[in-house]
């Protein structure tokens, strides 16, 4: 996994606090992997920073240039998207209206018009930058990407995921400057997971309808119950976000843990059932079918509850077995092997120091933001959780009660 810890976006907000880009970046990289943690997520073998890697991204862009890849101006060096025909193949545009030689020097833009982007960008008053052999400067968000996963993934990665706004431009620019640099395939499958939707609503800061996990869990929700319900909507499909639905995960959890208290604790007649061990191991295969079918997340665990109720209604009229437990607890163990649900999280503690500064950033951003009565809650949710803040001239200061 890529850390991005330089972009247009950190850089804007980093000089607008006074702050170098560790001392910006390290507080939400700690809560970033902290949020990991409590959604019990798998980490990855590397976490590697961009701005680790600076000197890889002029090779790289070197590289491109030696192919007539690239060219420069005014100090920027770009990729000229017409060196790469088969530019747009990810995200089915047609682009052969576009103007050459049009160029873009921010990271994101909205318009589906293909312009040469910008590997390295001149630097500018007060901004951090990197003496190289292309010049001061730092790099474009783009060539990051795909540095890294080169570097440390191969010249051809199995899967690519990413979010559905960054199949264009991210990831068509990501597959140009891959693919000139290689001359192969730069990703076998892309998994582009879908936005989410909160109370049938686009979640968004404008409209103020955005929840992040410390928000939730500060409401007293288990965090594998955000994780359950994240879960329970394959990635292709927008779900719809709401606290009943978060409600009706722990409940789902709730039912799937004193199922399997019963499968440990009940007593039951001796012998095997042979209809029922036939029924969990058709239960497991479907919902092995189900997830390897482009993580159909929603069939599988169609296929764990209707095996619950099955095997709770045998339990219930006597036919389920004591030669029944073990089949019964190992399908519910490689159910959760993956879903990772079934073991509640640790009482809530203290808030971390981490988590503290964290909230308290963002409740400098919504200030600066003139967004106060978000200011406001996050205010009253860290002295409900004990943390007391105090407004200085140089800045917000914080302590226990």
């Amino acid at each position: 996994m890529n850390i991005t810890d330089v972009d247009d976006k950190i850089i804007r907000n980093a000089v607008a606090e006074h702050k170098s880009l560790d001392e910006y970046t390290a507080t939400y990289t700690t809560a970033f992997l902290d949020d990991c943690r409590n959604l019990r997520l798998e980490r990855p073998e590397r976490l590697v920073p961009a701005t680790g890697h600076i000197p890889d991204m002029v090779q790289a862009i070197e590289r491109l240039g030696n192919g007539n890849h690239t060219y420069t101006s005014d100090g920027s060096v770009y990729f000229r998207i017409s060196t790469f025909p088969a530019y747009g193949k990810l995200s089915h545009n047609d682009f052969s209206g576009n103007l050459a030689g049009a160029r873009v020097d921010v990271d994101e833009y909205e318009k589906a018009d293909a312009r040469d982007f910008a590997l390295w960008k001149a630097p500018k008053e007060g901004e951090p930058a990197w003496e190289t052999a292309l010049g001061p400067g730092r790099p474009g968000w783009h060539i990051e990407c795909s540095v890294m996963a080169i570097k440390y993934l191969g010249e051809t990665l199995d899967i690519h995921a990413g979010g559905v706004d960054l199949i264009f431009p991210h990831h068509e620019n990501e597959i140009a400057q891959s693919e000139s640099l290689t001359g192969k395939p730069f990703s076998r499958f892309w998994l582009h997971a879908e936005f989410l939707m909160v109370e049938g609503q686009k979640m968004s800061k404008s409209l103020g309808n955005y929840f992040t996990l410390r928000d939730l869990m500060g409401r007293g929700y288990q965090a594998e119950a955000i994780r359950y319900l994240l879960a329970s909507v394959p990635y292709r499909k927008q779900l719809n976000f709401t606290l009943d639905g978060l409600k009706s995960a722990a409940t789902a959890i709730d039912r799937l843990r004193n199922f399997k208290l019963r499968l440990e604790t009940d007593r039951f007649a001796a012998g095997v059932d042979e209809p029922l061990t036939a029924r969990t191991a058709a239960a497991s295969e479907r919902f092995s079918n189900s997830l390897n079918d482009d993580l159909n997340t929603a069939e599988a665990l169609g296929a764990v509850f209707e095996y619950v109720r099955d095997v709770n209604s045998a339990m219930d009229s006597g036919a389920f077995g004591a030669g029944n437990v073990a089949d019964a607890l190992a399908f519910l163990n490689r159910f959760d092997s993956i879903f990772a649900v079934l073991e509640p999280s640790a009482k809530a503690g203290e808030i971390s120091d981490a988590e503290v500064e964290a909230m308290v950033a963002e409740r400098n951003a919504a200030k600066k933001a003139r967004d106060f009565a978000r200011a406001d809650r996050i205010r009253q949710e860290l002295l409900e959780r004990g943390i007391i803040l105090e407004d200085t001239k140089s800045g917000t200061r914080w302590k226990r009660k």
